[in-house]
């Protein structure tokens, strides 16, 4: 239900709108007369006869395009909604036509798009021309340079929020939970090193968490419920070490809710078990798998899969419908299945570079690593060979050194590199430990790369930002941020698109050049990687009666052949505005999420 008084003000903001609406006799007819009305108000913005400040033009043109593209038949008819006719609706005070699930989400997008278009987006209200503008040569530049200053001290205090496990007192912390669970196992440090150790001991049932840390009441019915329905779980003990003891999630929410499911997650997965389109094969995997164990949507790169479990199992993974329960031994791939793999890859010269991932590669033993690398290694064209790991984050242990030159005996500069691209997800993930892990492999002269999934447990203001910087600093680069996929059962992870923008144009624009290196990417089912960065990549269609965003999401063959786009519908900005207060945040530091689109 909305609130009602929105109507008024809604209409308040542009009564033209709401006379044009009334005036029409059906919603056929206040779309043209709505386009004629946005074309007018285009050209009188064009002569800019007024004085408007640049940036605020701007943001108005692109106000005005985002309305005439929503109010178009075309968009009517991918998304199958019509919003010129819920306006049409809402003028002429039929109420009782009125889509049942209309809230308060959509008229704050409708607000803020007629407050831009207006001028009146209120982003520069509070900004003056600066001093240095009308200054000239050292003196400007003393006087921009104190202006940067405060700019980068703002930032960094905002940095400084997110407790990092580099933290001198977050790694005393964890020492004290290591000494805790070893004594629950009757284990010693030796044990605890011990890459076995872990896999031999990794939590897989509510009781046994229990006993490590304290469950909330709702924590412990999700995990006996994901068991019970045969989901899969798994947690390391190290992984459970880098949780707090206390359930309160202050400090330790990215990593709890990395591995421990929601409720509603859980029964979602239960209850769509058997759709296989919606859930089991969200990417569309098996429409770009030519062979089993391979995927392929782009030309020169394929993805190879010869283990399918992970050490432990993260809640929101792509492939959480294929995955084995964690550590399955009926997960790994036959020799024979793999070398059928290798083989059709040595039919495809074409493809230079092979990602190694699964599940989780690393976590096979070292003789089963070493004859993938080796098969891989005989096929001259490859050139690149990624391994997808998250030992480095769960399992550093692993790093072992007879896997470390295992690895590296591949890697020869000059005709083929290895490189390794890990998933840490928060600076509370990264420790010592981890960077000695990928230090190891730095110092064989390998890369070692970062794909972080944007969710609402890193997507706070500069949170991001905290992330990029702890992993420059332990060696590793960041790669790729992952717009969170559309699956409705991880909707409590998921940010809408437009923060995902805002964040790489007002967060990660403000670091240095080589600490913003990951590409913001939409990884599209079936399409492949959509680059959010470039706007003409996708656009908007309409906004649904709740306040989601349906966009339009083009192939990465565009302008190279003919594919087809994907449509997709986002979550609702208002409601994820709303989260983040319950968070502690304060809304108005995100105002300016309405104006991405």
């Amino acid at each position: 239900m909305f609130d009602k008084r929105y109507i008024s003000r809604l209409f308040t903001l542009n009564p033209t709108i709401k006379a044009l609406l009334q005036e029409a006799q059906n919603p056929r007819m206040a779309r043209n007369l709505l386009r004629v009305y946005v074309d007018e108000i285009s050209q009188m913005l064009n002569k800019n006869s007024q004085k408007v400040q640049p940036l605020e033009w701007v943001l108005q043109n692109k106000c005005l395009q985002a309305l005439k593209r929503i109010i178009s038949v075309r968009s009517e008819r991918l998304s199958k909604f019509s919003i010129v006719k819920l306006l049409w609706l809402l003028a002429n005070e039929y109420d009782n036509d009125l889509p049942e699930d209309l809230d308060d989400g959509f008229f704050e997008e409708m607000i803020h798009l007629l407050l831009g278009i207006h001028g009146k987006s209120g982003i520069y209200d509070d900004e003056k021309i600066p001093e240095f503008a009308n200054l000239h040569g050292r003196q400007a530049a003393q006087v921009r340079s104190v202006k940067l200053d405060e700019l980068g001290l703002r930032n960094k205090d905002y940095i400084l929020k997110y407790p990092s496990g580099m933290d001198e007192d977050i790694i005393e912390q964890r020492a004290e939970n290591r000494k805790f669970i070893l004594a629950q196992y009757g284990a010693s440090e030796k044990d605890w090193n011990n890459y076995l150790w872990q896999i031999r001991h990794i939590i897989r049932n509510a009781d046994e968490l229990e006993k490590l840390i304290t469950l909330t009441d709702e924590e412990k019915t999700a995990i006996k419920k994901a068991r019970g329905g045969k989901l899969p779980f798994g947690i390391t003990p190290y992984y459970v070490s880098l949780m707090d003891r206390t359930p309160d999630r202050r400090r330790d929410h990215a990593v709890r809710a990395q591995v421990i499911p929601p409720l509603n997650y859980v029964d979602a997965m239960l209850a769509h078990r058997d759709d296989r389109e919606s859930s089991f094969d969200f990417m569309l995997e098996h429409d770009t798998s030519p062979i089993d164990l391979i995927t392929r949507r782009y030309p020169m790169i394929a993805i190879l899969k010869p283990y399918n479990t992970c050490s432990q199992i993260c809640v929101y993974c792509q492939r959480n419908w294929e995955i084995d329960d964690v550590y399955a031994k009926r997960a790994l791939a036959t020799k024979s299945k793999i070398m059928q793999a290798i083989d059709w890859l040595r039919e495809h010269p074409a493809i230079n570079e092979v990602l190694v991932t699964g599940g989780d590669p690393l976590v096979m033993r070292d003789e089963r690593i070493d004859f993938v690398l080796s098969e891989l290694a005989k096929l001259e064209h490859i050139e690149r060979i990624r391994i997808g790991s998250r030992t480095p984050v769960v399992l550093p242990q692993r790093y072992t050194d007879s896997l470390v030159n295992i690895i590296a005996k591949y890697h020869v500069p000059g005709k083929r590199e290895i490189i390794l691209v890990t998933h840490f997800e928060h600076p509370y993930e990264i420790t010592p430990e981890s960077m000695q892990a990928v230090q190891k492999i730095r110092l064989k002269g390998m890369s070692a790369y970062n794909q972080a999934v944007f969710t609402v447990e890193n997507s706070r203001r500069f949170e991001l930002v905290a992330l990029r910087r702890h992993l420059r600093l332990i060696g590793v680069d960041p790669y790729y941020s992952f717009n969170t996929k559309g699956k409705e059962e991880t909707r409590n992870y998921r940010v809408p698109l437009a923060r995902l923008q805002q964040e790489i144009e007002e967060e990660a624009r403000l670091l240095p050049g080589l600490v913003r290196t990951d590409e913001a990417v939409y990884n599209v089912p079936g399409l492949g990687k959509n680059y959010i960065r470039a706007g003409q990549n996708h656009s908007l269609l309409t906004i649904l009666p709740n306040g989601r965003r349906v966009y339009e999401f083009h192939p990465w063959e565009k302008n190279l052949s003919l594919a087809d786009t994907y449509i997709d519908t986002d979550v609702s900005i208002y409601d994820y505005l709303k989260e983040l207060e319950r968070r502690g945040e304060n809304a108005e530091n995100y105002k300016t999420i309405w104006y991405y689109f």
